[in-house]
């Protein structure tokens, strides 16, 4: 009898015999997430936002998803943020350091007095470095609960239903695993990967009220089951931002890039590999001066050949993430076909022009709109050259305001007041300024462009 049980012991599963203790590992790796919160200040309110966020080093660097803060927000805007332990409704203030073009992470460093609380995910990863997940692997990973129950944690499980290059390597669970942004472990522990946005998921709900039987698409904001894996994480945990606009920002200048359709990469007998095309060469930029053309199909970028994807619009992507890794000044050598050669170009990459999120606003409360200063990518945006870039863009229009009953709407261009071209933010805003404080003023006249025409637009004041 005493063999039998002992044979029975030595045949069962090393998963059972030293199963992980699931509660301490959790409660330790929960040392590494927090929650976050600011405000975001525009012309008319201050609404608070949260988001999750995973701590990356000892000198309390946190990085938080790029959909955790609204693009058009400017850095200017961003007010007051704090982090939270999961559970605890005390706070500790942090400031906010840039978004990373490669990653999309916005960076956070909070204060000193909670650091000593705080572990980095680095702490977690396996022995050997980075593991990827397999096929049906179980995983698991955390959820917070929202502010009004003081960010509670909670515990997501799940097995790995794929792995796929999106370009990044990411998995996708059969359930959801952890909350946007926030890590991901295998049963021994190891970190896996980070959250992505909610993309896994999403439900339609046919509503019998509605006549037709209309769709509403539902997505989980707050869990998902994507997630990409480690090895797309730690390589890039250091690259903090030197400034809130993220720059050096590394700029080639060719646009719209499209994967190269299946029949024409049959015709060229290019059905092993992946190719860019070209849509549009901007003018003055990198690109431009190395001597690409329009419909160049790029192959290959320093002399590898681009991966193949599916979907094979994946491509694209991976192009732009080749540029976006590299500093300006960096050379990049591209190979592309033209026609039926192929060509070597050889491309010194520039700083992005100045981006919305930077240029000057400023905003006019009786009148009822912000003027933006008028940057490069409003000019690619309309298709006209750099050099017509005069005027002003509509950055936000209040509704029920003078502006807004004229007829004047969210990125309109205004090319002229009062009759007056204006060259520049400058001259602009000063004759809004003038307007603005003249209380005896009754009306002024506006120039707008909005999808290539133009309309005249009279602001009545009084």
């Amino acid at each position: 009898m005493k063999r039998f049980c002992l044979l029975i012991l030595l045949v069962l599963p090393w998963s059972v015999r030293a199963a992980p203790d699931l509660p301490s590992l959790m409660a330790e790796r929960l040392k590494c997430v927090v929650a976050v919160e600011y405000f975001t200040e525009t012309e008319t309110e201050r609404r608070p936002s949260s988001a999750y966020g995973v701590v990356i080093d000892g000198r309390g660097t946190i990085i938080l998803p790029a959909a955790a803060v609204d693009p058009r927000v400017t850095p200017s805007q961003l007010k007051e943020f704090k982090v939270y332990l999961p559970g605890d409704a005390a706070s500790a203030a942090a400031v906010y350091l840039g978004q990373d073009a490669l990653t999309g992470w916005h960076f956070v460093r909070v204060e000193e007095r909670l650091r000593s609380q705080l572990v980095p995910i680095t702490r977690f990863v396996s022995e050997g470095g980075a593991v990827e997940p397999a096929l049906a692997e179980a995983v698991w990973g955390i959820g917070l609960r929202n502010k009004d129950e003081d960010f509670m944690p909670y515990l997501l499980q799940g097995n790995v239903a794929l792995v796929q290059n999106l370009p990044q390597r990411t998995a996708i669970a059969q359930q959801e695993v952890a909350g946007p942004g926030l890590p991901v472990f295998n049963r021994a522990g190891g970190f896996v990967g980070l959250a992505a946005t909610s993309f896994g998921q999403t439900f339609l709900q046919f509503s019998r009220a509605e006549r037709g039987g209309s769709p509403t698409m539902l997505i989980n904001v707050e869990e998902s089951s994507a997630f990409y894996v480690a090895s797309e994480i730690l390589p890039y945990l250091g690259r903090v931002p030197q400034s809130v606009y993220g720059r050096p920002l590394a700029w080639l200048g060719a646009y719209g890039f499209e994967p190269m359709d299946r029949e024409v990469a049959k015709f060229l007998k290019l059905e092993a590999q992946s190719g860019a095309v070209v849509s549009e060469v901007l003018e003055g930029s990198p690109a431009e001066k190395a001597g690409m053309l329009p419909r160049d199909i790029v192959l290959a970028i320093d002399g590898q050949a681009l991966p193949r994807f599916k979907p094979d619009r994946v491509v694209v992507s991976f192009v732009e993430r080749e540029v976006e890794r590299r500093q300006p000044g960096a050379g990049l050598a591209l190979t592309v076909l033209r026609g039926a050669e192929r060509v070597e170009l050889n491309v010194t990459l520039g700083d992005e022009p100045k981006l919305m999120r930077e240029a000057a606003r400023s905003y006019y409360d009786r009148l009822g709109f912000t003027a933006r200063e008028f940057v490069y990518g409003d000019a690619v945006a309309r298709r006209v050259k750099a050099a017509d870039g005069t005027g002003v863009i509509a950055h936000f229009v209040k509704s029920n305001s003078p502006a807004f009953i004229a007829g004047l709407r969210t990125d309109d261009w205004i090319k002229e007041i009062d009759g007056v071209e204006v060259k520049t933010f400058a001259a602009a805003t000063e004759q809004l300024a003038k307007t603005e404080s003249d209380l005896m003023r009754s009306e002024f006249v506006l120039l707008v462009s909005r999808g290539g025409e133009t309309a005249v637009l009279r602001v009545k004041l009084r």
